[in-house]
């Protein structure tokens, strides 16, 4: 699962000269009116990161090592990137503020896929996704210290609460929490501080920039090891599957990025969580998995917990649309 849509930008142009309550208007009408093309992209987003961990499932089962599928995974990529953004004529893409930050960045997001892959040597599709649907609380909870975002008493609940249902599916202390369980958190964990850094970078860094850089450092900086994990398919079904992966990410990222110009963050946060159907779904039919009730339950709480941090989160930026700059800091601490 990649929820990167969660923590999105609102659509609406900072440079717009709009009243304030003109403003809070157009953020609700947004909401209230999501385009069928903005869910329906999001909803094959899901199915294609769907596809990406069903693949990288059934690689790492059946042989083949984690890192080379993972740094195969951006190969593939990188080179989908290079041509979709017309590198030989595209100065922005390769233009950065901060390389070391770029690099950094991209090791994490190497960081969330690889420990993923590991994970899903022991583990279920859905178990995996459900830890990693708790990384917007996380997020929640760290953008303070590390961004100065902090969350009220609300959010923090919510935080709470999506921990209790983490607790729910992992179960320590009564022998079902594995090493499978250490790798899902950090890859969830490598994905937050990805997203924090996005956050962070995103201001001053161009978007080609961010898209390419966080599939070029891990190329680069694994490709001196990979020769030693890498390991040929056994047969063609293999071979594509190992080639999809990127395709997978690639084009899943893509259906976000236009889902996300369609509508609003808010409108969407529903329906990412339609991923845990495709995970289950594609976890029975494949693997003949399917969850107990401990992972239903635990998923449903931390699906609850998140969706309530969106609400919060869009309660705050209207409010402070509406309210004087002074009061802003203030009224954060209320929500």
């Amino acid at each position: 699962m990649r929820p990167g849509g969660y923590w999105s930008k609102q659509n609406i142009n900072p440079h717009d000269k709009l009243p304030n309550s003109d403003l809070s208007t157009k953020q609700n009408s947004a909401d209230s009116a999501t385009p069928r093309a903005a869910i329906l992209l999001v909803v094959v987003a899901c199915v294609l990161f769907s596809c990406l961990d069903t693949s990288a499932k059934y690689l790492v089962l059946n042989g083949m090592s984690a890192p080379f599928v993972s740094w195969m995974r951006f190969a593939v990529h990188l080179v989908i990137v290079l041509v979709l953004f017309h590198a030989w004529n595209n100065p922005a893409m390769f233009k950065v503020q901060n390389l070391p930050a770029q690099i950094l960045r991209g090791v994490f997001l190497f960081g969330s896929t690889i420990f993923n892959f590991f994970a899903l040597r022991t583990l279920q599709l859905a178990e995996t996704v459900s830890i990693y649907f708790f990384a917007p609380m996380v997020i929640t909870a760290i953008a303070g210290p590390l961004l100065g975002e902090w969350a009220g008493w609300r959010r923090w609940l919510a935080v709470l609460v999506g921990l209790v249902g983490v607790l729910v599916i992992t179960r320590p202390g009564f022998g079902t929490f594995g090493v499978g369980h250490v790798f899902a958190f950090a890859s969830m964990a490598s994905y937050c501080l990805y997203v924090i850094m996005t956050r962070h970078m995103g201001a001053r860094e161009t978007g080609e920039s961010l898209i390419f850089y966080s599939a070029l450092a891990p190329v680069v900086l694994m490709a001196p090891v990979v020769p030693t994990y890498a390991s040929m398919p056994d047969g063609t079904l293999q071979w594509v599957l190992l080639i999809g992966l990127g395709i997978f990410g690639a084009a899943g990222h893509y259906m976000l990025i236009r889902a996300y110009k369609l509508a609003t963050t808010t409108a969407l946060a529903p329906y990412p969580y339609t991923q845990m159907l495709w995970m289950i779904g594609f976890g029975y039919f494949v693997f003949s998995d399917l969850p107990d009730a401990w992972t239903f339950t635990g998923a449903a709480i931390i699906v609850a917990s998140g969706l309530f941090i969106v609400y919060r989160e869009h309660r705050l930026r209207l409010q402070s649309s509406a309210a004087p700059r002074a009061e802003d800091q203030e009224m954060a601490k209320k929500l």
